[in-house]
């Protein structure tokens, strides 16, 4: 399940600054987008990855 801590309140854009190569990053975002579009959830199941 996705959550925020007090520290981050948006968790979609700390997940964007995580170390990984720009590419990668855009196909993790976009996938899980598309998750949680198709599925109707607010959340994709893969916490801690860009676009949950």
């Amino acid at each position: 399940m996705c959550s925020s801590t007090p520290h981050e309140p948006v968790p979609f854009i700390a997940n964007l600054r995580q170390e990984m190569p720009l590419r990668r990053k855009l196909e993790l975002l976009r996938r899980n987008i598309w998750i949680k579009i198709s599925m109707h959830q607010t959340c994709c199941g893969h916490p801690g990855e860009p676009g949950c």
